[in-house]
């Protein structure tokens, strides 16, 4: 189940066994020349299936598209048979679109065994980037301006003080006294010749990719987009760390437990409008029940605005504590996030943008898309799996 069964490059298309992983599908396609740029932080593990199932994003979904745009046939096992299209076109107009029933449905209709997927050459260039704000509001800015101009990079994602300095304690060592002395000036011109507060600036990493003649047009647009805004390039070598940070954290978690730190992420869609609210609130709402829970020390709670579209943003959070002395800290986490949960949709943001929903989010489903739609989802579910055996219990 994790084969390429084959490679029409007449179409730029493949046609794929659903099990196979990111990693293991990037890097098959890649010695036939080509890619599908989706690469979610999950890549190493995750699978074709899971993303059709989960309706997954990827970073760099300004080139390739989220799953949904990389799509041409699902095939899919149920307990009433095989459900899949007779035909492979680009688009259909055949009434409601069953793949949309498939993607997002989370394994509770069937099993996803095989799918054709759009494919593109290997990007001739890639480059990364990093812009310095002074702040994160003039940051959001410059992403909103970028997103309404339709010149998004592969990836462009903004992270708050927090969380750039998070990162910036994880940046190795430098290798000699000349890095370091560049690495002081560097930093003396920003702080103290732009007077930019180390405690609130912020930075955006940045990924190019594609033609090299165009490659470097687009970085000029936007690197004068985030002039305007008082943003500073930041050098290719922190644009590279802040994008790999994100390979990274999921074992940062791992290794927190053993010096009693717990934590998670969590994320959701919003419009633009409410962007800077949502993400101030629900950082402040963390901190806020942490102190109540009795968590000693103040609580890492940071986020970054890492997917943009013309009409909002993805809001990606980062929030860990410390449970020396905590009885249940489990239980103390879960109730944190459920506190958290609730402020994000109080402030106008979606359940999630790309983790899905499964078990832990289902009881605010219903609320998200409406008794009748709750009752579509169920009417479809009863058909398809009538003695409720895939996906028990997730979404419904």
């Amino acid at each position: 189940m994790s084969r390429i069964l084959w490679i029409d490059e007449k179409n730029l298309t493949a046609h794929i066994e659903a099990g196979i992983t990111g990693q293991d599908l990037e890097k098959q396609l890649g010695q036939s020349g080509y890619c599908t740029g989706h690469e979610p932080d999950s890549m190493e593990f995750s699978t074709l299936g899971g993303w059709v199932s989960t309706r997954a994003s990827g970073m760099k979904k300004n080139i390739y598209g989220n799953i949904e745009d990389l799509v041409v046939h699902i095939k899919m096992v149920t307990p009433k048979g095989i459900i899949e299209k007779s035909c492979q076109g680009p688009r259909m107009s055949t009434g409601p679109d069953i793949h949309h029933f498939i993607m997002g449905s989370e394994g509770t209709l069937g099993v996803v065994t095989e799918v054709t997927i759009k494919i593109r050459p290997l990007p001739e260039y890639q480059k990364y980037g990093s812009v310095v704000f002074p702040d994160f509001e003039s940051g959001v800015s410059c992403l909103r301006e970028v997103a309404r101009q339709r010149c998004s990079p592969a990836s462009i994602r903004l992270m708050d003080n927090a969380q750039f300095q998070f990162g910036h304690a994880l940046k190795p060592q430098v290798a000699s006294i000349f890095t370091s002395f560049l690495d002081g000036l560097k930093k003396f011109y920003i702080t103290k010749f732009k007077g930019f507060d180390p405690n609130r600036l912020c930075v955006a990493t940045l990924l190019f990719e594609g033609d090299r003649e165009k490659v470097l047009q687009h970085e000029k647009q936007v690197y004068d987009i985030a002039a305007k805004f008082s943003g500073l390039a930041a050098g290719e070598d922190n644009g590279q760390r802040g994008y790999m940070l994100t390979f990274v954290i999921a074992y940062l978690r791992d290794i927190g437990m053993d010096y009693y730190v717990i934590g998670e992420s969590f994320e959701t869609s919003v419009p633009w409008d409410r962007v800077l609210d949502l993400c101030r609130n629900v950082k402040e709402r963390i901190s806020r029940e942490c102190k109540e829970k009795g968590v000693q020390f103040p609580p890492l709670s940071t986020c970054r605005v890492t997917q943009t579209y013309d009409a909002g943003a993805c809001v990606y959070f980062y929030f860990a504590f410390n449970y020396r002395g905590i009885s249940d800290p489990v239980h103390v986490y879960e109730e944190i996030e459920y506190a958290a949960r609730e402020e994000i949709l109080a402030n106008g943001g979606s359940l999630s943008h790309h983790h899905g929903v499964g078990k832990l989010r289902k009881q605010w489903l219903k609320d998200s898309i409406s008794d009748v739609g709750i009752g579509m989802l169920r009417s479809v579910k009863n058909y398809v799996d009538p003695d409720n055996i895939f996906g028990n219990r997730n979404l419904l």
